[in-house]
């Protein structure tokens, strides 16, 4: 009984040589514009040689030819025809390019925008796929890093990552022409560089610039920054995204959001902002109560507001919770904010940072 794999082969041997040419690199995910241009051929006759394929092999449309073209071994990811570079003449506006058209958002529900009108993204599993291309914009992924991304051990009975990027592809069609920003590689995909916008990316450029005003002793452009920083977020990043790749990135962005409230926090404190603060320490230690950082950061500024009961019902209930949840005691750090308090020793109360909580 012969097996799928030489089906697929002996169906593929009914076509003609350019006929195979054109099914391959459909393949690829290239367009009939780019390959007729790849084969130097008319992009009418592209599409009579694809129309003629889908019948030959009883194809329903496109995106099976494409996952057929897998199957059957004529497309390989990383080889096979690539689309010829467009020339294009810089526009004069401005003396450079127009930035990007698609801007994509990780850092809440996976969402993207061409031209700020909201786009169609399909189900999960392919949003999946582009969350990884734009968490790895800069670098291709192959087809193989792309399946242990999204679906890990599990991987899906069809070949369906071609078909999901050539739905991509259309989704993010930038303007009224036929350029997405989603190329092909020398491993496989990558984002087109310069042709779209992620947030992921922004966050990174402004931790950068907070540390340079940490360095350059600017605390309020530091905390200016870091509301920045935070802004981006829309929620719990990449949420609802299945795959590996998602849950690493997704816990790593959390605790990304995390230290970027302490940082802004503690600057704040350090700045005499302590009225200013307390609502926000006080949602962030309920949403965190095992962090012992906040808590701190919360006792200094009650007590430091005339609150001292207050700082040290705060410490009481970070107490049981360390206890209760984790079986340990308050970290030294904590317990010395809590004794300076008892004292009245408003002078040893310093700034708290993420280091101060290492226990002993």
């Amino acid at each position: 009984m012969p097996t799928t794999a030489t089906t697929d082969h002996q169906s593929a041997a009914v076509l003609g040589n350019r006929e195979r040419e054109v099914l391959s690199a459909v393949g690829c995910g290239m367009r009939d514009d780019e390959v007729a241009a790849a084969l130097a051929i008319p992009e009418e006759t592209v599409a009579q040689h694809l129309a003629r394929i889908l019948v030959k092999l009883g194809l329903r449309d496109r995106a099976a030819a494409i996952v057929h073209a897998f199957d059957c071994g004529l497309t390989v990811p990383g080889r096979g025809p690539r689309p010829r570079p467009v020339r294009t003449v810089a526009p004069t506006t401005a003396g450079r390019a127009p930035g990007p058209t698609v801007r994509i958002s990780l850092l809440g529900p996976l969402q993207a925008w061409r031209d700020g009108r909201s786009l169609n993204l399909g189900h999960l599993r392919q949003q999946a796929v582009l969350a990884a291309l734009a968490l790895c914009a800069g670098r291709p992924l192959s087809q193989q890093e792309l399946l242990d991304d999204v679906w890990g051990m599990e991987p899906p009975v069809a070949n369906v990552v071609p078909v999901y990027i050539y739905r991509l592809r259309k989704s993010l069609r930038t303007g009224d022409g036929p350029d997405s920003v989603i190329g092909p590689a020398r491993r496989g995909y990558q984002l087109v560089p310069g042709a779209v916008d992620v947030d992921v990316a922004r966050l990174a450029e402004l931790v950068a610039d907070i540390g340079t005003a940490e360095r350059a002793g600017e605390p309020p452009e530091a905390v200016r920054l870091c509301a920045r920083a935070l802004g981006l977020f829309r929620g719990e990043p990449l949420a609802g995204l299945p795959g590996p790749l998602a849950e690493l990135e997704r816990l790593r962005l959390t605790e990304r959001r995390i230290a970027l409230a302490q940082r802004k926090l503690d600057w704040q404190l350090r700045l005499g902002q302590d009225s200013e603060v307390i609502a926000e320490l006080f949602a962030l230690s309920v949403a965190h109560p095992l962090n012992e950082p906040l808590a701190a950061m919360l006792m200094r500024a009650l007590y430091r507001n005339g609150r001292q009961a207050d700082a040290l019902t705060v410490f009481d209930g970070a107490r049981r919770r360390l206890a209760d949840d984790l079986g340990v005691a308050p970290s030294r750090m904590l317990r010395r904010t809590h004794q300076m308090i008892l004292r009245g020793d408003e002078s040893g109360l310093g700034p708290v940072t993420a280091a101060g909580s290492t226990r002993p």
